[in-house]
């Protein structure tokens, strides 16, 4: 405790080290990011199949078939994002660590990424709703 206390006076600085719960949250939180990763991914794959879907429908109707279009590249986006936000939930995680490692404990990280990543799907769920009434619209009018 005197050894303490002789240290504090003579301004030098004692770092705290993490504690458990610390890496243990900051693995939670990885965990969290690969798994909005990985459901960025899947909803992908299956927006970019969307378009053969469309097809295949318009084809059994005997409707005139238009392109995928913009389904595959709302897709191919989406699985992009999610490669994104992997990648940099895992570069994140190994600075947190990094810093717990060396005593920092103190928030540093702002929540940019997160607001951005609500943002960027918010403007991909209204522009695949635009798509959706829009080919709903052009299929009622070929009838």
């Amino acid at each position: 405790m005197a050894r303490v206390s002789r240290e504090r006076m003579q301004g030098s600085t004692i770092k705290q080290s993490a504690s458990l719960g610390d890496y243990l949250a900051a693995e939670r939180t990885l965990l969290a990011w690969i798994r909005t990763g990985l459901a960025l991914m899947g909803f992908g794959f299956v927006a970019a199949r969307f378009g053969i879907f469309l097809q295949e429908f318009q084809a059994v109707q005997h409707t005139a078939t238009q392109p995928s279009g913009p389904s595959l590249w709302f897709g191919t986006a989406l699985i992009a994002v999610g490669v994104i936000v992997n990648v940099f939930a895992g570069w994140h995680h190994v600075r947190l660590v990094r810093a717990l490692d060396r005593g920092e404990t103190g928030h540093s990280r702002s929540s940019i990424q997160p607001v951005a990543i609500a943002f960027f799907l918010a403007l991909v769920g209204l522009a695949m709703a635009i798509y959706l009434v829009s080919v709903r619209t052009s299929t009622n009018w070929i009838r």
